[in-house]
């Protein structure tokens, strides 16, 4: 059976500009890390969302790799170097779930996150701040008994140079 708050929340994204919706993702997975952060006995959890930022991040190597993206080279070299920084650390968790090392990895998606949705910050009150306020104005709150479903970028999604220039 389908979830129907899922296929709206799919909508919304694909309406979305890339780096938002990009932005979005990172944060919203930086929220579900910090939320298995806090029960740290739960290893599937922490393998579950590790699993899903290293998606969401293979993703995005897949298009800094691109012949057609157009994010400047130096951008693009340094998220790819950050990449697979997330690789090597992801395995690691994976492999031996550890919710005290889950905080690097909830930094740099707050923060590149926070970055492509207009706004960088260190702030994380900021960042979910951020992250609410656009999940409303694209419907993406869900109803108070939806079960939370992913929130990944569209497959399609690049990331626009104007967005990244503000990470470096």
């Amino acid at each position: 059976m389908s979830n129907p708050y899922a296929s709206q929340q799919r909508a919304a994204l694909e309406k979305a500009p890339p780096q938002a919706a990009e932005g979005y993702a990172l944060v919203e997975i930086a929220r579900r890390m910090d939320e298995a952060a806090r029960n740290p006995d739960d290893g599937a959890a922490i393998r579950d969302v590790v699993r899903l930022n290293w998606r969401v991040w293979t993703i995005f190597q897949a298009e800094l790799v691109d012949p057609e993206c157009q994010t400047p080279r130096e951008i693009r070299e340094n998220l790819i170097n950050l990449s697979n920084f997330i690789d090597k650390k992801s395995a690691e968790l994976i492999g031996t779930p550890d919710a005290s090392k889950l905080r690097v990895l909830i930094n740099i998606n707050r923060q590149i996150g926070a970055g492509l949705l207009g706004s960088p910050s260190d702030d994380p009150q900021e960042t979910e701040r951020l992250r609410k306020e656009y999940a409303e104005l694209h419907g993406l709150t869900p109803p108070a008994d939806a079960a939370e479903t992913p929130a990944t970028p569209p497959a399609d999604s690049q990331i626009s140079a104007d967005k990244t220039d503000r990470e470096a």
